[in-house]
């Protein structure tokens, strides 16, 4: 006996089940190398200054891959994303804002933001905005905007197909990165830690969504 649920299945190729896997590497990658600088790298101190810092000083060229890498890989999984949720609510338009999140990673890493204020340990800063400084926080802008209305638009996908749980916890992800861009743009104290862990809470849930789509 079958049974159907009111809505239909999408059932994904291999190539596609792939490319989404692009969004799960592209969080972990990040995540990881992310934080175990935070944790290991002499002078830093995530309470004050924000993870994008790591890309100064001898090892900066390992932030600078991380953000290159990881970009590259969510850029896959959006396009794994598109070919998954085709024809459906969302599916123009998520796809596209996480591409831009990716694209936004993957641009982040050239445009270095300027160290000082005690890290690197000994590095006094540059006095003013740098040309990279400029270009990292016009991106990370962009980039920010399109992960959190990403996080909505799949809110409104999930919903209009019937998956409350995906729905509600799509719109909190982006509401608490929301709320952690705010916090940290508004000088709030320990805002780079409040903006790194809501940060990595969005990514999180771009690779979750995407393990969904992958057992489909």
């Amino acid at each position: 006996m079958s049974v159907t649920t009111g809505r239909p299945v999408r059932a994904h190729d291999a190539r596609t089940r792939t490319l989404l896997s692009g969004l799960v590497a592209g969080f972990g990658v990040f995540g990881v190398v992310s934080l175990t600088q935070a944790a290991t790298r002499e002078g830093f101190d995530l309470t004050r200054f924000p993870l994008s810092s790591l890309s100064n000083g001898d090892l900066g060229w390992l932030q600078i891959t991380n953000f290159i890498v990881s970009g590259l890989l969510t850029v896959a999984g959006a396009v794994g994303l598109r070919r998954a949720m085709h024809g459906t609510p969302g599916g123009t338009w998520a796809p596209r804002l996480a591409g831009t999140w990716g694209v936004g990673l993957v641009l982040s890493g050239p445009f270095v933001l300027q160290g000082g204020g005690g890290f690197p340990v000994g590095d006094p800063g540059v006095p003013g905005l740098t040309a990279g400084t400029i270009g990292h926080l016009l991106v990370g802008t962009i980039a920010f905007a399109a992960l959190i209305a990403a996080c909505y638009v799949l809110g409104r996908h999930y919903a209009r197909a019937g998956e409350r749980g995906m729905a509600v916890g799509s719109r909190i992800a982006g509401t608490v990165f929301l709320v952690g861009d705010v916090c940290s743009s508004a000088g709030a104290p320990a805002g780079s830690l409040v903006l790194a862990v809501t940060a990595l809470t969005a990514m999180g849930w771009l690779a979750a969504v995407a393990v969904v789509e992958r057992r489909r």
